[in-house]
C-alpha cells in the first residue's frame, strides 16, 4: 500500500513539474510575429457613409490581448428596408509585419477566412478570402487621407476566382478622440 501511494505521489509530482515547465516555456516564448506599424493607421472609431454620402453605420479597430490580435467591429445600415448588418473580424499577425490572417463573423451566421496585406506604400489594405466552391470575397480599404478610407466589398462568383465584381462601397472617417 505504501509503495503504491509513493508511486502515485512520484507520478503526480512528475506530471505537475512537466506541465509547469511547459506553461513557463509558453509564457516566456516571444510571439512569432507582430503587427507592423501600418496597422496602427486603422485604430479608433470610424463613422461610415454610403456612396451618396449618407450615414451608413460605424466601425472600430483596436488592438487587444497585448497587441497579439486586432479586432474590427462593424455596424452597417445598408438600406432602409434591410435589417442592420453587424460583424466582427479578428486579425492575427502573419509571416510579415504587413500581412495578417483574419476571421470574419456576422449576424447572419457567416464565417469567412481572409488573408490581409498592406500595399508597400501603406495606402491600401486588401482582405481576400480563400477560393473555394462558393463565392470569393475581397474587402479593400484605400487611404484617402490620414483619417479617411474608401471601403469596397467585392464578390467573385463560384468557379471564377479572382473575377471580382462590386457589391457595396462607401467611406469611413475617423471620429475625433
Amino acid at each position: 500500500m505504501k509503495s503504491s501511494l509513493l508511486f502515485c505521489g512520484i507520478v503526480a509530482t512528475t506530471v505537475a513539474s512537466f506541465i509547469g515547465d511547459q506553461m513557463l516555456t509558453a509564457a516566456n516564448s516571444a510571439p512569432s510575429s507582430r503587427f507592423g506599424p501600418k496597422w496602427s493607421s486603422l485604430t479608433g472609431e470610424w463613422k461610415g457613409e454610403n456612396q451618396s454620402g449618407a450615414p451608413s453605420g460605424a466601425c472600430g479597430f483596436y488592438f487587444d490581448l497585448a497587441g497579439h490580435v486586432m479586432v474590427r467591429t462593424n455596424h452597417a445600415e445598408l438600406s432602409s428596408t434591410a435589417p442592420p448588418h453587424d460583424d466582427l473580424m479578428v486579425l492575427t499577425p502573419d509571416s510579415a509585419p504587413d500581412k495578417a490572417k483574419a476571421t470574419y463573423y456576422d449576424n447572419e451566421g457567416h464565417v469567412i477566412e481572409y488573408l490581409a496585406e498592406w500595399s508597400a506604400d501603406g495606402n491600401n489594405l486588401t482582405f481576400t478570402s480563400k477560393a473555394g466552391p462558393g463565392p470569393q470575397f475581397r474587402l479593400t480599404y484605400k487611404k484617402l487621407a490620414p483619417d479617411s478610407f474608401s471601403v469596397s466589398f467585392d464578390m467573385a462568383p463560384p468557379g471564377t476566382p479572382a473575377e471580382f465584381r462590386p457589391y457595396a462601397a462607401g467611406k469611413i472617417t475617423r471620429l475625433p478622440k
